[in-house]
Protein backbone atom coordinates (compact mmCIF):
# COMPACT_ATOMS: atom_id res chain seq x y z
CA UNK A 1 0.00 0.00 0.00
CA UNK A 2 1.59 3.29 -0.78
CA UNK A 3 1.28 6.18 1.91
CA UNK A 4 1.24 9.78 -0.16
CA UNK A 5 2.74 12.35 1.80
CA UNK A 6 0.56 14.28 4.16
CA UNK A 7 1.35 17.38 2.51
CA UNK A 8 0.32 15.87 -0.56
CA UNK A 9 -2.71 14.80 0.90
CA UNK A 10 -3.41 18.44 1.23
CA UNK A 11 -2.80 19.27 -1.57
CA UNK A 12 -5.49 16.61 -3.14
CA UNK A 13 -8.32 17.65 -0.53
CA UNK A 14 -7.89 21.63 -1.73
CA UNK A 15 -7.93 20.17 -5.12
CA UNK A 16 -11.13 17.82 -4.74
CA UNK A 17 -12.83 21.16 -3.02
CA UNK A 18 -11.40 23.58 -6.13
CA UNK A 19 -13.31 21.15 -8.62
CA UNK A 20 -16.33 20.49 -6.45
CA UNK A 21 -16.73 24.86 -6.22
CA UNK A 22 -16.18 24.99 -10.13
CA UNK A 23 -19.29 21.98 -10.65
CA UNK A 24 -21.42 23.78 -8.05
CA UNK A 25 -21.27 26.98 -9.82
CA UNK A 26 -21.31 26.03 -13.18
CA UNK A 27 -24.68 23.86 -12.34
CA UNK A 28 -26.51 26.76 -10.11
CA UNK A 29 -25.59 29.15 -13.02
CA UNK A 30 -27.22 26.88 -15.72
CA UNK A 31 -30.48 26.59 -13.10
CA UNK A 32 -30.09 30.54 -12.35
CA UNK A 33 -30.54 31.19 -15.87
CA UNK A 34 -33.46 28.45 -16.78
CA UNK A 35 -35.15 30.40 -13.63
CA UNK A 36 -35.05 33.72 -14.77
CA UNK A 37 -36.41 33.20 -18.30
CA UNK A 38 -39.79 32.06 -16.54
CA UNK A 39 -40.16 35.54 -15.32
CA UNK A 40 -40.42 37.67 -18.42
CA UNK A 41 -40.29 40.99 -17.08
CA UNK A 42 -37.09 41.43 -14.52
CA UNK A 43 -37.17 45.12 -13.13
CA UNK A 44 -33.89 45.76 -11.62
CA UNK A 45 -33.97 49.59 -9.20
CA UNK A 46 -31.53 51.44 -8.37
CA UNK A 47 -30.28 54.99 -7.48
CA UNK A 48 -28.87 57.17 -4.37
CA UNK A 49 -32.39 57.95 -3.14
CA UNK A 50 -35.59 56.80 -3.19
CA UNK A 51 -35.04 52.50 -5.02
CA UNK A 52 -37.25 51.26 -2.07
CA UNK A 53 -40.40 53.57 -2.36
CA UNK A 54 -40.02 53.35 -6.32
CA UNK A 55 -39.44 49.43 -5.94
CA UNK A 56 -43.19 49.28 -3.90
CA UNK A 57 -44.76 51.68 -6.26
CA UNK A 58 -44.00 49.34 -9.29
CA UNK A 59 -45.02 46.38 -7.75
CA UNK A 60 -48.26 47.64 -6.34
CA UNK A 61 -48.66 48.99 -10.04
CA UNK A 62 -48.56 46.03 -11.19
CA UNK A 63 -50.14 43.68 -9.49
CA UNK A 64 -52.79 46.27 -9.97
CA UNK A 65 -52.81 45.52 -13.36
CA UNK A 66 -53.06 41.87 -13.05
CA UNK A 67 -49.60 40.78 -13.60
CA UNK A 68 -48.27 38.45 -10.90
CA UNK A 69 -45.36 40.61 -9.26
CA UNK A 70 -42.91 39.96 -6.36
CA UNK A 71 -41.03 42.79 -5.81
CA UNK A 72 -38.07 43.15 -2.95
CA UNK A 73 -36.87 45.51 -1.09
CA UNK A 74 -33.48 46.14 0.30
CA UNK A 75 -34.02 49.70 1.99
CA UNK A 76 -34.69 50.92 5.74
CA UNK A 77 -35.75 47.35 6.63
CA UNK A 78 -35.58 44.50 3.61
CA UNK A 79 -38.46 42.86 2.67
CA UNK A 80 -39.96 40.51 0.20
CA UNK A 81 -43.74 41.28 -1.37
CA UNK A 82 -45.54 38.21 -2.67
CA UNK A 83 -48.21 38.37 -5.55
CA UNK A 84 -50.83 39.36 -2.99
CA UNK A 85 -49.22 41.96 -1.56
CA UNK A 86 -47.90 40.31 1.54
CA UNK A 87 -44.76 41.45 3.08
CA UNK A 88 -42.37 38.92 4.35
CA UNK A 89 -38.94 40.22 6.59
CA UNK A 90 -35.46 38.81 5.12
CA UNK A 91 -33.35 38.21 7.85
CA UNK A 92 -29.68 37.95 7.44
CA UNK A 93 -27.88 35.88 9.99
CA UNK A 94 -24.57 37.84 7.99
CA UNK A 95 -23.40 40.80 6.74
CA UNK A 96 -25.29 41.22 3.57
CA UNK A 97 -24.37 39.72 0.19
CA UNK A 98 -25.92 40.11 -2.80
CA UNK A 99 -26.16 36.07 -3.11
CA UNK A 100 -29.19 36.78 -1.61
CA UNK A 101 -30.74 38.07 -5.09
CA UNK A 102 -30.78 34.64 -6.17
CA UNK A 103 -32.71 33.16 -3.48
CA UNK A 104 -34.94 35.99 -4.45
CA UNK A 105 -35.54 34.67 -7.58
CA UNK A 106 -36.59 31.17 -6.18
CA UNK A 107 -39.02 32.83 -4.13
CA UNK A 108 -40.47 34.65 -6.97
CA UNK A 109 -40.98 31.56 -9.11
CA UNK A 110 -42.65 29.73 -6.11
CA UNK A 111 -45.52 32.24 -6.31
CA UNK A 112 -45.84 32.19 -9.92
CA UNK A 113 -44.68 35.50 -10.60
CA UNK A 114 -45.00 36.87 -14.09
CA UNK A 115 -42.96 39.40 -13.15
CA UNK A 116 -39.97 40.50 -10.59
CA UNK A 117 -39.14 43.84 -9.21
CA UNK A 118 -35.99 44.02 -7.50
CA UNK A 119 -33.97 46.54 -5.57
CA UNK A 120 -30.21 46.50 -6.33
CA UNK A 121 -28.17 45.42 -3.19
CA UNK A 122 -24.66 46.55 -4.74
CA UNK A 123 -22.93 49.70 -3.37
CA UNK A 124 -19.33 48.82 -4.70
CA UNK A 125 -19.50 49.43 -8.19
CA UNK A 126 -18.18 45.98 -9.47
CA UNK A 127 -20.72 43.90 -7.81
CA UNK A 128 -23.59 46.27 -9.22
CA UNK A 129 -22.16 45.40 -12.69
CA UNK A 130 -22.65 41.61 -11.14
CA UNK A 131 -26.22 41.91 -10.02
CA UNK A 132 -27.31 43.11 -13.56
CA UNK A 133 -25.31 40.56 -16.12
CA UNK A 134 -25.47 38.03 -13.67
CA UNK A 135 -27.96 37.79 -11.80
CA UNK A 136 -30.72 40.05 -12.69
CA UNK A 137 -30.53 40.16 -16.05
CA UNK A 138 -33.10 43.13 -16.16
CA UNK A 139 -35.65 43.64 -19.21
CA UNK A 140 -36.11 46.62 -17.45
CA UNK A 141 -33.95 49.17 -15.93
CA UNK A 142 -34.70 51.55 -13.24
CA UNK A 143 -32.78 54.61 -12.24
CA UNK A 144 -34.46 57.16 -9.55
CA UNK A 145 -31.09 59.57 -9.27
CA UNK A 146 -27.17 60.27 -8.90
CA UNK A 147 -26.52 62.09 -6.09
CA UNK A 148 -23.56 62.40 -3.81
CA UNK A 149 -23.66 59.11 -1.07
CA UNK A 150 -21.19 56.62 -0.62
CA UNK A 151 -18.32 58.21 -2.40
CA UNK A 152 -15.87 56.30 -0.32
CA UNK A 153 -16.95 53.63 -2.53
CA UNK A 154 -18.45 54.80 -5.58
CA UNK A 155 -16.45 58.69 -5.56
CA UNK A 156 -14.76 60.26 -4.93
CA UNK A 157 -16.88 62.70 -7.06
CA UNK A 158 -21.04 62.63 -8.09
CA UNK A 159 -19.72 62.03 -11.49
CA UNK A 160 -18.37 58.85 -10.46
CA UNK A 161 -21.65 58.39 -8.60
CA UNK A 162 -22.88 57.72 -11.94
CA UNK A 163 -20.52 56.25 -13.23
CA UNK A 164 -20.83 53.27 -11.18
CA UNK A 165 -24.99 53.39 -10.88
CA UNK A 166 -24.65 52.86 -14.85
CA UNK A 167 -23.63 49.05 -14.31
CA UNK A 168 -27.10 48.71 -13.73
CA UNK A 169 -28.26 49.57 -17.32
CA UNK A 170 -29.73 46.36 -18.95
CA UNK A 171 -28.58 44.78 -22.09
CA UNK A 172 -31.15 44.69 -25.11
CA UNK A 173 -33.70 45.89 -22.23
CA UNK A 174 -35.73 49.12 -21.77
CA UNK A 175 -34.30 52.02 -18.92
CA UNK A 176 -36.10 54.02 -17.14
CA UNK A 177 -34.95 57.29 -15.29
CA UNK A 178 -35.60 61.31 -14.65
CA UNK A 179 -32.36 62.20 -14.72
CA UNK A 180 -31.21 64.98 -15.96
CA UNK A 181 -27.38 66.18 -14.85
CA UNK A 182 -25.78 62.61 -15.51
CA UNK A 183 -28.05 61.77 -18.22
CA UNK A 184 -25.20 61.56 -20.91
CA UNK A 185 -23.38 59.22 -18.46
CA UNK A 186 -26.15 56.94 -18.93
CA UNK A 187 -26.95 56.96 -22.63
CA UNK A 188 -23.27 56.28 -23.24
CA UNK A 189 -23.71 53.29 -20.49
CA UNK A 190 -27.35 52.71 -22.94
CA UNK A 191 -26.20 52.73 -26.28
CA UNK A 192 -22.93 50.24 -25.38
CA UNK A 193 -25.75 47.61 -24.03
CA UNK A 194 -28.18 47.81 -27.39
CA UNK A 195 -31.16 49.15 -24.37
CA UNK A 196 -33.80 52.08 -25.22
CA UNK A 197 -33.79 55.17 -23.22
CA UNK A 198 -37.43 55.82 -21.47
CA UNK A 199 -36.61 59.34 -19.92
CA UNK A 200 -38.92 60.57 -17.66
CA UNK A 201 -38.74 64.08 -18.70
CA UNK A 202 -40.48 67.30 -16.38
CA UNK A 203 -43.56 67.24 -18.18
CA UNK A 204 -44.02 63.88 -17.25
CA UNK A 205 -43.23 64.91 -13.29
CA UNK A 206 -45.37 67.96 -13.84
CA UNK A 207 -48.62 65.86 -15.05
CA UNK A 208 -48.49 63.92 -11.37
CA UNK A 209 -51.32 66.24 -9.61
CA UNK A 210 -51.53 67.63 -6.18
CA UNK A 211 -55.19 64.92 -6.03
CA UNK A 212 -52.69 62.07 -7.44
CA UNK A 213 -50.49 62.81 -4.69
CA UNK A 214 -52.27 62.73 -2.09
CA UNK A 215 -53.80 59.42 -1.78
CA UNK A 216 -50.78 58.03 -0.82
CA UNK A 217 -50.71 57.39 3.47
CA UNK A 218 -47.55 59.65 3.56
CA UNK A 219 -45.39 62.24 1.59
CA UNK A 220 -44.25 60.66 -1.40
CA UNK A 221 -42.31 62.67 -4.50
CA UNK A 222 -43.68 63.25 -8.00
CA UNK A 223 -40.85 62.11 -9.87
CA UNK A 224 -41.17 58.79 -7.85
CA UNK A 225 -44.17 58.71 -9.21
CA UNK A 226 -44.06 59.65 -12.86
CA UNK A 227 -40.97 56.92 -12.98
CA UNK A 228 -42.98 53.88 -11.52
CA UNK A 229 -46.06 54.94 -13.43
CA UNK A 230 -43.92 54.98 -16.47
CA UNK A 231 -42.73 51.49 -16.28
CA UNK A 232 -46.40 50.18 -14.93
CA UNK A 233 -47.53 51.81 -18.73
CA UNK A 234 -44.91 50.08 -20.57
CA UNK A 235 -46.09 46.65 -19.60
CA UNK A 236 -49.54 47.33 -20.52
CA UNK A 237 -50.98 49.07 -17.33
CA UNK A 238 -52.91 52.06 -17.33
CA UNK A 239 -52.35 55.11 -15.16
CA UNK A 240 -55.54 54.88 -13.48
CA UNK A 241 -55.24 51.59 -12.52
CA UNK A 242 -51.73 51.18 -11.79
CA UNK A 243 -52.31 54.75 -9.31
CA UNK A 244 -54.93 53.30 -7.22
CA UNK A 245 -52.64 50.26 -6.57
CA UNK A 246 -50.14 52.30 -5.38
CA UNK A 247 -51.89 54.46 -3.26
CA UNK A 248 -53.02 51.35 -1.25
CA UNK A 249 -49.36 50.00 -1.12
CA UNK A 250 -47.76 49.96 2.33
CA UNK A 251 -45.18 52.63 2.30
CA UNK A 252 -41.64 51.38 2.97
CA UNK A 253 -40.25 52.24 6.60
CA UNK A 254 -38.39 55.06 5.52
CA UNK A 255 -40.80 56.80 3.69
CA UNK A 256 -40.96 60.38 4.16
CA UNK A 257 -43.83 60.51 6.75
CA UNK A 258 -44.89 63.32 9.31
CA UNK A 259 -46.49 62.40 12.67
CA UNK A 260 -48.47 64.71 15.43
CA UNK A 261 -47.82 64.11 18.52
CA UNK A 262 -48.94 65.62 22.21
CA UNK A 263 -45.99 64.82 24.20
CA UNK A 264 -47.95 64.83 27.99
CA UNK A 265 -45.12 66.28 29.96
CA UNK A 266 -44.64 69.68 28.51
CA UNK A 267 -48.25 69.75 26.70
CA UNK A 268 -46.72 70.53 23.29
CA UNK A 269 -46.91 69.03 20.10
CA UNK A 270 -44.17 67.74 17.91
CA UNK A 271 -44.44 67.49 14.25
CA UNK A 272 -41.92 64.68 13.74
CA UNK A 273 -40.80 64.28 10.05
CA UNK A 274 -39.05 61.17 9.60
CA UNK A 275 -36.21 62.24 6.96
CA UNK A 276 -33.53 59.81 7.86
CA UNK A 277 -33.52 57.72 4.88
CA UNK A 278 -32.66 61.24 2.69
CA UNK A 279 -28.67 59.98 2.99
CA UNK A 280 -27.76 62.32 0.80
CA UNK A 281 -27.19 66.07 1.78
CA UNK A 282 -29.14 67.57 -1.75
CA UNK A 283 -32.04 64.97 -0.56
CA UNK A 284 -31.70 65.61 3.02
CA UNK A 285 -31.89 69.53 2.49
CA UNK A 286 -34.59 69.16 0.05
CA UNK A 287 -36.68 67.29 2.53
CA UNK A 288 -35.70 69.86 5.17
CA UNK A 289 -37.00 72.83 3.03
CA UNK A 290 -40.43 71.52 2.37
CA UNK A 291 -41.53 69.96 5.55
CA UNK A 292 -40.39 73.49 6.82
CA UNK A 293 -42.88 75.37 4.20
CA UNK A 294 -45.79 72.82 5.08
CA UNK A 295 -45.56 73.32 9.19
CA UNK A 296 -45.25 77.04 9.74
CA UNK A 297 -47.31 77.12 12.01
CA UNK A 298 -44.42 75.06 14.34
CA UNK A 299 -42.85 78.10 16.61
CA UNK A 300 -39.64 75.86 16.67
CA UNK A 301 -37.53 73.73 14.27
CA UNK A 302 -35.11 70.81 15.55
CA UNK A 303 -32.97 69.08 13.30
CA UNK A 304 -32.41 65.81 14.49
CA UNK A 305 -29.04 64.58 13.31
CA UNK A 306 -28.68 60.33 13.73
CA UNK A 307 -25.02 59.95 12.47
CA UNK A 308 -22.78 56.56 12.48
CA UNK A 309 -19.04 56.53 12.77
CA UNK A 310 -19.10 54.15 9.98
CA UNK A 311 -20.82 56.61 7.66
CA UNK A 312 -18.50 59.72 8.69
CA UNK A 313 -18.29 60.92 4.23
CA UNK A 314 -22.16 61.12 4.67
CA UNK A 315 -21.53 63.08 7.76
CA UNK A 316 -19.15 65.38 6.31
CA UNK A 317 -21.23 65.65 3.07
CA UNK A 318 -23.99 67.34 5.23
CA UNK A 319 -21.75 69.83 7.02
CA UNK A 320 -19.92 71.05 3.89
CA UNK A 321 -23.92 71.52 2.53
CA UNK A 322 -25.21 73.15 5.45
CA UNK A 323 -24.09 77.02 4.90
CA UNK A 324 -26.95 76.11 2.52
CA UNK A 325 -29.59 75.90 4.43
CA UNK A 326 -32.08 78.20 5.95
CA UNK A 327 -31.01 76.84 9.71
CA UNK A 328 -33.08 75.08 12.12
CA UNK A 329 -33.34 76.96 15.98
CA UNK A 330 -31.89 73.58 17.59
CA UNK A 331 -29.70 70.77 16.04
CA UNK A 332 -30.01 67.24 18.49
CA UNK A 333 -27.33 65.00 17.74
CA UNK A 334 -27.17 61.45 18.35
CA UNK A 335 -25.60 58.00 17.61
CA UNK A 336 -21.89 57.19 16.67
CA UNK A 337 -19.37 59.28 15.66
CA UNK A 338 -21.16 62.61 16.69
CA UNK A 339 -17.76 64.29 17.22
CA UNK A 340 -17.70 64.89 13.26
CA UNK A 341 -20.60 67.05 13.08
CA UNK A 342 -20.39 69.02 16.25
CA UNK A 343 -16.55 70.04 15.85
CA UNK A 344 -16.66 70.38 11.94
CA UNK A 345 -19.59 72.33 11.85
CA UNK A 346 -18.53 75.88 13.52
CA UNK A 347 -15.14 75.00 11.77
CA UNK A 348 -16.80 75.15 7.96
CA UNK A 349 -19.70 76.99 8.62
CA UNK A 350 -18.91 81.10 7.15
CA UNK A 351 -20.32 82.17 10.05
CA UNK A 352 -19.96 79.97 13.51
CA UNK A 353 -21.77 82.83 15.37
CA UNK A 354 -25.01 82.46 13.56
CA UNK A 355 -25.25 78.88 14.22
CA UNK A 356 -27.84 77.16 16.54
CA UNK A 357 -27.32 75.08 19.99
CA UNK A 358 -26.31 72.07 19.34
CA UNK A 359 -27.03 69.36 21.60
CA UNK A 360 -26.06 65.50 21.61
CA UNK A 361 -26.33 62.82 24.18
CA UNK A 362 -26.52 59.25 23.89
CA UNK A 363 -30.30 59.01 23.46
CA UNK A 364 -30.73 55.18 23.66
CA UNK A 365 -34.44 55.60 25.21
CA UNK A 366 -37.34 57.48 23.55
CA UNK A 367 -38.20 59.23 27.17
CA UNK A 368 -34.93 61.11 26.99
CA UNK A 369 -34.75 62.30 23.10
CA UNK A 370 -38.63 63.54 23.99
CA UNK A 371 -37.23 65.96 26.92
CA UNK A 372 -34.79 66.85 24.69
CA UNK A 373 -36.84 67.62 22.13
CA UNK A 374 -38.69 69.90 23.89
CA UNK A 375 -36.47 71.37 26.35
CA UNK A 376 -35.60 74.90 25.83
CA UNK A 377 -37.84 75.16 23.21
CA UNK A 378 -40.43 78.27 22.02
CA UNK A 379 -44.03 77.98 21.97
CA UNK A 380 -46.11 75.56 21.75
CA UNK A 381 -45.52 73.54 18.43
CA UNK A 382 -42.01 72.06 17.63
CA UNK A 383 -41.11 71.13 14.44
CA UNK A 384 -38.41 67.76 14.53
CA UNK A 385 -37.08 66.62 10.92
CA UNK A 386 -35.04 63.43 11.23
CA UNK A 387 -31.49 63.18 9.04
CA UNK A 388 -29.01 61.47 7.85
CA UNK A 389 -29.22 57.46 9.34
CA UNK A 390 -32.39 55.44 9.99
CA UNK A 391 -30.62 52.63 11.64
CA UNK A 392 -30.59 52.14 15.21
CA UNK A 393 -31.77 55.00 17.32
CA UNK A 394 -33.65 56.23 14.23
CA UNK A 395 -35.84 53.33 13.27
CA UNK A 396 -36.77 53.44 17.04
CA UNK A 397 -37.43 57.10 16.56
CA UNK A 398 -39.84 56.42 13.92
CA UNK A 399 -41.44 53.31 15.42
CA UNK A 400 -42.48 55.35 18.69
CA UNK A 401 -43.84 58.47 16.72
CA UNK A 402 -45.93 56.37 14.26
CA UNK A 403 -47.65 54.16 17.36
CA UNK A 404 -48.50 57.06 19.52
CA UNK A 405 -49.62 59.85 16.22
CA UNK A 406 -52.23 61.78 17.42
CA UNK A 407 -52.12 60.77 20.96
CA UNK A 408 -53.78 63.70 22.00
Amino acid sequence: MITLPAQINGYLVLLAILVFLIVYIFFESLFHNKRLKRIPYRIHVNGTRGKSSVARLIGAGLRAGGIATSTKTTGTLPRFIDPGGKETPIYRPGHTNIIEQLKVVKWALMHKSKALVIECMAVQPLLQSLCELKIVQSTHGVLTNARADHLDVMGPTEADVALALAATVPVKGMYFTPEEKYLETFKMAIADRDSKLEHISKADIEAITKQDLEGFSYQEYASNVALALKVCQSLGVEKSVALKGMHQAIPDPGALSVYTYMDPKSGKTIYFANGFAANDPISTRALWERVREQYKDATTCVLLVNTRVDRKERTMQLVDDFSNWSLPDNILLMGTGREVFAKKLPVVYPDPQALPPIVEGDFYEMEALLEAMVKETKGDKVLVVGALNIAQMGLQCVEFFREHKNDC
